[in-house]
This record gives C-alpha cells, structure tokens and sequence, in this order.
C-alpha cells in the first residue's frame, strides 16, 4: 500500500543552476522508478541555515511530497547520504491530517495567486 511522504533535502550552495536540477532530477527520477508517485514539489531557493554544515552558512532547499511503499524510503536516504552535493536531508510520513493540510495550503496558495490577476482585469475592465 502506498503511503504519503515528505521530503526536504538541502543541496551545497556552490552548485550551479543546471547542476542543482540536474540533482533533484536525479531524485525525481529515482522515486519514479521505485514505483512513488510524486503529488506536489516545492523549491525553496538558497537560504541562510541555522548552524554551519560543512562550513557552508547556507544551501539549496527542495522539498518533494510523493505517495510510495516503505522500502522505497530506505534507497532514497541511501542515495542522499552518498551524493556528496547534499548537506542534509529528512523525510517524515504523512498522516491523514498531514495530507489535508497541504492539500488546504497549495489550494489556499493558488486563490491567493489568481486573486490578483482577477483583481488587475476587473480594473481594466
């Protein structure tokens, strides 16, 4: 049975654009071969860190929220802790309430992203 996970995961902030897609690419496309359905992504951008990680102050943020069987869990931290641009990473199990709530919050995010655009066309109008 699939369950619902989430995870985030900070990449060195000396990597490239290209480069840094080119790692999340990879993970994305690990998850789609194991079998996980990836339901929303989420790019945070470089931001400052909390505590220095290999002498780096800051990092790339990325987060992933993908429905998959547990094993699937296990290969993909396997693959973080050997890709040396990843500086940390946490994945958590979702629970229903979990679910809704991102669910409530992209919804939320996209009315509050197309009320603008209705705002700007009823002033022209």
């Amino acid at each position: 049975m699939l369950k619902n996970y989430e995870t985030v995961f900070i990449m060195t902030p000396v990597l490239s654009d290209e480069q840094m897609k080119e790692a999340v690419g990879k993970f994305q496309k690990m998850l789609k071969d194991k079998g996980a359905e990836i339901v929303h992504e989420d790019h945070w951008g470089l931001r400052k860190m909390a505590y220095p990680i290999q002498k780096k102050t800051s990092g790339f943020y990325h987060l992933i929220e993908f429905k998959a069987e547990g094993p699937v869990i296990a290969d993909i931290e396997v693959a973080f802790k050997r890709d040396e641009r990843i500086l940390r990473f946490l994945t958590v199990a979702l629970d229903k309430h979990a679910v809704a709530y991102n669910e409530k919050k992209r919804l939320n995010k996209a009315a509050a992203a197309a009320a603008p655009a209705e705002a700007k066309a009823e002033a022209q109008g």
